[in-house]
């Protein structure tokens, strides 16, 4: 089955709770992914939760993976596949997977990356301990390299392994518009929670930065104090792509900025977005995005929030360019 449409995800009821159990639905997302998925895959199998709705989404892959994603289809009946026959992007490939969705609770997995066998099971406990406005659930992660050997954590911790600073949670708004904080692939998403917001925005290049800012608008966010997943970093990783001259990401990051700035309450939030634009303005002029350097400092201008210092970067931006050897695109 496949679908390439987009349009408003349903509202349908979450499946019923079986034994107290609540349904957890994987929508595991692959593109290009064929030299990992088997570790991925894998790592869903072993997972000590017992009640897992799986959904395998490839998104037009032109390696071997959807050969891969078909056989782990074959030998085990209950997941479902979505081979799509275009390339749609990941948020357009989610939320057609999460229209088939069922489960109480949604984990978003790039099938690039590793669950640890006991994430699902401490992530639903943490939920079940929380009130309902609680919408996400995330944790600390281990990244790994092409080779999956161990390169650091996430967050960084002392010599006794506590977290300095510890991660934002509760009401998280301005730290989200502040900072990238969250690590993306440990999160665990109350299936309301995707509901209230339409799922992902499908115009946008990317869905993290969107999804923070509009569910920490009316949502709490809990950190779970534990690593319940390696995130991979490679070359073709989604990561690696950002910041660089003719920059998607930076694109749908300035759109964000423009939902935030709508969605800000108070002169602290404006503040953090604030801090935010300054960063991304500087990272436009850095690889030479002209169009998005004027972009952020409009922003900037709109939050009455231009420092002499902002002044000084936007209108010395192609003589920047020109001595760090950066065209101005």
């Amino acid at each position: 089955m496949s679908s390439t449409a987009a349009h408003p995800c349903p509202t349908a009821p979450p499946a019923p709770q079986a034994d107290g159990v609540p349904l957890v639905s994987i929508v595991a997302l692959c593109y290009n992914h064929a030299p990992f998925l088997a570790e991925a895959l894998d790592s869903i199998l072993a997972q000590t939760y017992p009640r897992l709705e799986v959904i395998l989404v490839d998104d037009a892959s032109t390696d071997t993976s959807r050969a891969v994603l078909a056989r782990y289809a074959q030998a085990n009946p209950n997941w479902q596949t979505l081979f799509l026959p275009q390339n749609v992007g990941n948020c357009a490939a989610f939320n057609a997977a999460f229209r088939q969705t069922q489960g109480e609770f949604v984990i978003d997995f790039a099938t690039d990356d590793v669950l640890l066998p006991t994430r699902i099971a401490q992530q639903v406990a943490a939920f079940q301990a929380l009130p309902d406005e609680y919408g996400v659930v995330y944790t600390d992660a281990e990244l790994i390299d092409e080779a999956s050997q161990p390169v650091r954590r996430h967050y960084r911790r002392d010599a006794r392994g506590q977290l300095h600073p510890r991660p934002a949670e509760g009401w998280v708004f301005a730290d989200v518009l502040r900072r990238f904080f969250i690590s993306a692939p440990t999160m665990m998403m109350r299936r309301t929670t995707l509901l209230s917001l339409n799922g992902y925005d499908e115009t946008l290049t990317y869905e993290d930065f969107d999804f923070w800012v509009r569910a920490a608008r009316t949502w709490q966010f809990h950190f779970l104090d534990v690593v319940s997943t390696r995130k991979r970093l490679h070359p073709r990783s989604k990561s690696s792509l950002a910041y660089r001259p003719h920059d998607p990401y930076l694109a749908s990051t300035i759109r964000v900025c423009h939902k935030a700035l709508a969605l800000c309450r108070t002169p602290t939030e404006r503040q953090a977005l604030a801090v935010r634009l300054r960063w991304e303005l500087r990272q436009a002029v850095r690889w030479g995005n002209r169009v998005e350097v004027h972009d952020l400092y409009q922003l900037l201008r709109q939050l009455h929030a231009v420092r002499p210092l902002d002044w000084l970067t936007y209108h010395l931006a192609p003589k920047i360019m020109r001595i760090v050897g950066r065209p101005f695109a």
